[in-house]
C-alpha cells in the first residue's frame, strides 16, 4: 500500500479505504458510468489497480487503471468531487498513477469525450481515443 500527502489531502492505493457509497455518487453524475450498479463499481474495483482522494477520512475523489504491469495501462474513472475541482488535485492524482512502481514504465491510454484539454497537459495526444506513450529502457 502506498500513500501520497499534499497539505490536507491524502492519495491511497488502499482498497480498503474505497467508500463505495461515494465511488457510486460521484460516477452517476458522469455521462460515461451513471448507469453503474454499485456492485458493478465494487467489481471493478475488485480487478482494478484503484486509487481514492480522501481530505480528512473522507473520500473525495477516485481513479482506477485496468493493467497488466508490464506492457500497458487504460486508465477509467477519473473523477474528483465537484467542490473540490480547480484546486490542482486531478492533476496531482494523475501524476501520482503515472509514477505508481507497478505500472510506471507502461504505456497509458484512456478514452475521454470532453477532457481533452485536461489530458493534453500529462501528453495524450487525440487520436479519437487518447493514448500517451512512455519510452523505457526497462525491456
Amino acid at each position: 500500500m502506498m500513500e501520497w500527502f499534499k497539505n490536507e489531502f491524502m492519495i491511497s492505493d488502499n482498497e480498503e479505504l474505497i467508500d463505495f457509497n461515494v465511488v457510486t455518487q460521484l460516477l452517476s453524475n458522469t455521462y460515461w458510468a451513471s448507469n453503474r450498479t454499485k456492485e458493478t463499481i465494487e467489481k471493478s474495483v475488485k480487478n482494478s489497480l484503484c486509487f481514492g482522494l480522501y481530505i480528512s477520512g473522507r473520500q473525495i475523489g477516485f481513479a482506477r487503471v485496468a493493467t497488466d504491469k508490464a506492457v500497458f495501462s487504460w486508465i477509467l474513472d477519473v473523477i474528483i468531487a465537484d467542490n473540490y475541482r480547480g484546486k490542482g488535485l486531478g492533476q496531482w492524482l494523475m501524476n501520482y498513477i503515472f509514477e505508481y512502481p507497478e505500472i510506471k514504465y507502461t504505456a497509458f491510454g484512456l478514452a475521454t469525450a470532453d477532457a481533452h484539454n485536461f489530458y493534453k497537459k500529462f501528453g495524450f495526444k487525440d487520436n479519437n481515443c487518447m493514448t500517451r506513450s512512455i519510452l523505457t529502457t526497462k525491456y
